[in-house]
């Protein structure tokens, strides 16, 4: 079975919002003394994702 593809259209505020919000995750995680792999792996990927602009219509 083919995995589904998702889209996420964010404006530069709620990218830099999302990346924070992983970093503190990511400290908390460090100060449980717990594992911050999956953490990471999100990271990653969206900071590797490509980078579309898109205008937006109002009708």
């Amino acid at each position: 079975m083919k995995q589904k593809d998702y889209h996420i259209y964010l404006d530069e505020q709620e990218y830099l919002q999302i990346i924070q919000s992983l970093i503190e995750l990511k400290n908390d995680l460090i100060a449980q003394d717990k594992y911050t792999d999956a953490v990471d792996d999100v990271l990653i990927k969206f900071t590797k994702a490509k980078k579309k602009r898109i205008t937006v219509q109002y009708i």
